[in-house]
């Protein structure tokens, strides 16, 4: 049987060898650059550069031996540095309060390191602090292919520009879920990094955090087998990471008992692929996953409010009002407090080790809806989506989002450090069900 590569190989082997000019693809990718009817996938779009990058790719690497990312043009999240261009983080008050970079974040250079060429820097929730994707300054963030759906937050542009073919993959940042969630609101698949991977490699240089105890970066991206590819950026090996025989965790019944059908219907079907390619499925006790959101919520706060405070000088009002409250809220916190926090998160992460120390892999829906519409009201979204997504939020775990149809996507987890052995495994999953 012919081994199944997906488009975005065909498209590296092609230019590669030299059949594509990096220039071609780029082009592409700029003509479909901010096709959702809000035009506003992108907050930064440098098309002269892009274009002149690419068109020194084949004199800065020269021969057969081209480096992962030659020539592909993907987006990065703005709250990471891009030279010449402001780093806005979603927020008028920061556009303009922030001058232009001076130099390029570490991620970006990074990813000019590897041959990629950065079309722009996409659209977020503010301060990335928000699941929903709406955004009061630039325009709430819709999906290209679906004008009444927004994309799903903080890594709302990325999605878009996946999804309408401006980048063939998007860095992200993904705190309580905002690479998972918009990736399965989306239909795409996503990856996070374990807590502390991207700190390790240095790639956080030049990016401005939302709570450092929980923030992460990783990938937005089409297809499961693209994932060892895109992990490059880690240097992780992937090559002999993929399992055979695997034992999943699978959440308790009860806790899904707010899914919509689409999600559920999701959810079962990923568990019998699974069963169908020899993984074993064991239920697990996951009632202590109850107070994830609440650990989570006020530690996040106080940690964001930090970061937030020498340039507000503790007035946030110049951001819209419902994150202007938990910026507020965070800022009056005292110390004790988020000190029994801080031990509750501990204890929450040492439960969750032990269930990773006995399962290879755990999963759970990424949120229990599977749409949200433009316009709606979704004063309760944030809090019944972060439920699914902060318990790996806390353990500070690697995702990968397994897309579904309809908006729907399944969470799958492994131990921190595991990254290699996940995203095998998960690109494994995308070969074997094409």
């Amino acid at each position: 049987m012919p081994v199944q590569v997906s488009s975005l190989e065909v498209l590296r082997a092609s230019l590669r060898s030299g059949a594509i000019m990096p220039r071609v693809v780029v082009e592409d990718a700029l003509a479909r650059a901010n096709s959702n009817v809000g035009h506003n996938v992108y907050l930064a779009l440098d098309a002269e550069r892009a274009l002149c990058d690419a068109d020194e790719l084949p004199a800065r690497f020269p021969g057969a031996n081209k480096p992962l990312l030659y020539g592909l043009p993907v987006s990065l999240k703005d709250c990471f540095d891009l030279a010449g261009l402001v780093t806005s983080l979603g927020s008028r008050f920061y556009a303009r309060r922030n001058a232009a970079a001076i130099e390029d974040s570490a991620v970006a250079a990074r990813l000019r390191s590897q041959g990629a060429v950065i079309v722009g820097k996409t659209q977020l929730h503010p301060l990335a602090y928000g699941i929903t994707g709406e955004n009061p300054d630039y325009g709430d963030s819709t999906q290209p292919c679906h004008a009444t759906l927004l994309t799903g937050g903080s890594s709302s542009g990325g999605a878009a520009s996946v999804q309408e073919g401006s980048a063939v993959a998007a860095i992200g940042t993904d705190t309580g879920g905002s690479i998972r969630v918009p990736a399965a609101l989306c239909g795409l698949a996503g990856y996070r990094a374990s807590i502390g991977l991207a700190h390790e490699r240095g790639l956080w240089r030049g990016g401005v955090h939302l709570a450092d105890s929980f923030d992460t970066l990783g990938w937005l991206f089409r297809d499961l087998r693209d994932g060892p590819l895109l992990a490059a950026l880690f240097d992780l090996d992937v090559s002999a990471a993929a399992e055979t025989t695997v034992r999943i965790g699978v959440v308790a019944r009860e806790f899904l008992d707010d899914c919509e059908p689409v999600v559920s219907d999701c959810f079962t079907l990923w568990q019998e692929r699974l069963r169908g390619l020899g993984a074993e499925l064991v239920p697990i006790e996951s009632s202590f996953w109850e107070e994830a959101l609440e650990i989570y919520a006020l530690i996040q706060a106080s940690e964001a409010a930090a970061i937030h405070m020498a340039a507000t000088g503790g007035d946030f009002s110049s951001f819209e009002r419902t994150i202007a409250e938990r910026l507020a809220w965070g800022a009056s916190i005292p110390a004790a407090e988020l000190q029994r926090f801080r031990l509750r998160h501990t204890a929450f992460r040492e439960k969750m080790d032990v269930l990773l120390r006995e399962h290879d892999f755990l999963i759970v829906p990424c949120a229990p809806v599977a749409r949200l519409m433009v316009g709606a009201d979704h004063t309760s979204s944030r809090k019944a989506i972060l439920r699914y997504t902060t318990p790996f939020s806390l353990a500070g775990n690697p995702v990968v989002t397994l897309p579904g149809e309809g908006g729907a996507g399944v969470q799958l987890a492994a131990a921190r450090g595991d990254d290699a052995k996940l995203v095998a495994y998960a690109a494994r999953l995308g070969l074997v069900l094409r």
